[in-house]
C-alpha cells in the first residue's frame, strides 16, 4: 500500500493535476474535497502517505491531523499557504511528518513524498536493521520493529521523529548540523527559513523527557546543531 496517496484538498483542479502527474511516477491516487470525509479515508489503512491541506470544509487541516493521529500512524505531509510559519509549525508539532507552501513544484511533492515514504519503508531495506537494537542510558530504539523505549516504556513517535533519534542516537555525544540531521532524517536539505528539524526536536525533547538530573537528553549547541547527550556512566565508565 506504500505507493497509494490520498490527497485531501478542496481544490479539485488541483486534486486532478496531482493525480495526473504523481500517476506517471508510479502512485496510485485517490483525492478526496473536505475534512470529515479525509478523516474517515485516512483512518482506513487503505494508503500509505496523506497529503492533506490545512484549508477545508467541514473539518480543518488541523482538526483532521489530530483524528488521524488518535488512531494511525500514517505518514502526512501538509500543504500550507505560502510565508504562513506559523500554520507549518502547528502542523508538525501536531504530528505532521513534513510539509509543503503552496504554490508548490510537483516534483518537490514527488521528492518529498518519496522521502518520507523511504523512512516508513526502512525496516524493510535490509536484515542487519531489525537486530541491531540501539541503546543510550534508558532510550533504546530497535530499527527492524520501529520501537522506542524510554525508562522501559513505549514512546509514540512518528515516522520522522523516529528517524531523527535513531540519528542521534547513532552520532551519542557528538554534535550533528541541523542539515545534516535534515538530510538523514528528512532526506533533503533544508533553506534558511525552514524550522521543520527544530520542531520535531522540540517534540522529541516532550515526549522523552529529561535526564534523572534534570538536563535535556538533546541539547542544542547554538548556531551548529543538536548533541544527544550521553549518561555520565557511559561518557566515564572508570567512575
Amino acid at each position: 500500500m506504500t505507493n497509494r496517496i490520498l490527497i485531501v484538498d478542496d481544490d479539485i483542479e488541483l486534486c486532478e493535476l496531482l493525480s495526473d502527474y504523481l500517476s506517471t511516477e508510479g502512485f496510485a491516487v485517490e483525492a478526496v474535497h473536505d475534512g470529515e470525509t479525509g478523516v474517515e479515508r485516512a483512518l482506513s489503512n487503505d494508503f500509505g502517505m496523506i497529503v492533506l491541506d490545512v484549508m477545508l470544509p467541514r473539518l480543518s487541516g488541523f482538526e483532521v491531523l489530530r483524528r488521524i493521529r488518535m488512531g494511525s500512524s500514517v505518514s502526512v505531509l501538509m500543504l500550507t499557504a505560502r510565508g504562513d510559519e506559523v500554520d507549518r509549525i502547528v502542523g508538525l508539532e501536531m504530528g505532521a511528518d513534513d510539509y509543503l507552501p503552496k504554490p508548490f513544484n510537483p516534483r518537490e511533492l514527488v521528492a518529498r513524498l518519496r522521502a518520507i515514504l523511504r523512512r516508513a519503508m526502512s525496516p524493510l531495506s535490509g536484515a542487519e536493521t531489525s537486530s541491531s537494537l540501539l541503546e543510550v542510558g534508558d532510550v533504546s530504539v530497535d530499527p527492524g520493529a520501529r520501537i522506542v523505549l524510554c525508562g522501559e516504556k513505549p514512546v509514540e513517535v512518528t515516522s520522522v521523529e523516529f528517524s531523527l533519534l535513531e540519528v542521534l542516537l547513532r552520532m551519542a555525544g557528538k554534535v550533528i548540523s541541523r542539515e545534516d540531521l535534515s538530510l538523514q532524517a528528512l532526506g533533503r536539505s533544508l533553506n534558511y527559513q525552514d524550522r521543520s528539524i527544530d520542531v520535531h526536536v522540540s517534540s522529541l525533547r516532550k515526549k522523552l523527557g529529561t535526564l534523572s538530573d534534570g538536563n535535556e537528553r538533546i541539547k542544542s549547541v547554538r548556531g551548529v546543531g543538536y548533541i544527544y547527550t550521553c549518561p555520565a556512566a557511559e561518557r566515564n565508565p572508570e567512575g
